[in-house]
């Protein structure tokens, strides 16, 4: 994800003239910082978010980024239903659900999920599977890998050392799942 912008590509971002994103910047409309020894100008992503909200502008390609990605594997429609009431679509949370391990693998590359939730009713061979495939990557090496053990699993610990981040042991309250998934999209936007 990209951090800072050069006014060509904030000026590709709003469909503008570089010339027109260098008056925004000079005026003080778009804040931003020049590049030390040089003239070059520099926008930090928050700044331009910022901007483009204030200004009624569409994010564009920001705007997927802005979205904390939950893709849902082998989980319960009930489970799924509930999580999205608590963490709703229409607000700052976008979801996929996959049904296998292989679907898990292709949606996994398309939507670059923030957080993985795996249901071990899965298969726990399976979504153990999944979890080490998916840590193999660099690309999610910092993403929220949940566990969802069942009631029979005897050391749900144990399934950290497969790359979980965090297990939940049913039953739970979906509350206390969700809770955790907002703590960590919070965290992750004030990171940018």
């Amino acid at each position: 994800m990209k951090k800072v912008f050069t006014t060509g590509q904030v000026a590709k971002i709003c469909k503008v003239a570089p010339r027109t994103v260098s008056k925004w910047f000079d005026t003080g409309r778009l804040r931003g910082y020049r590049i030390p020894g040089s003239q070059d100008r520099r926008i930090p992503r928050e700044q331009l978010i910022r901007f483009l909200k204030e200004h009624g502008m569409p994010l564009g390609e920001l705007e997927e980024e802005e979205w904390h990605k939950i893709l849902v594997i082998g989980a319960e429609k009930l489970f799924i239903d509930r999580t999205k009431e608590l963490l709703p679509e229409s607000d700052e949370y976008k979801y996929e659900i996959a049904q296998s391990g292989f679907e898990a693998g292709i949606m996994a590359e398309s939507f670059h999920p923030d957080t993985i939730i795996i249901d071990l009713a899965l298969g726990r061979s399976e979504a153990v599977q999944i979890t080490a495939n998916l840590r193999k990557n660099p690309a999610y090496e910092f993403t929220l890998i949940i566990g969802l053990a069942g009631e029979d699993e005897a050391n749900p610990e144990k399934l950290i050392e497969y790359g979980f981040t965090e297990i939940f042991k049913k039953p739970f309250d979906v509350a206390l799942l969700a809770e955790r998934i907002r703590t960590l999209a919070d965290a992750k936007r004030e990171d940018i």
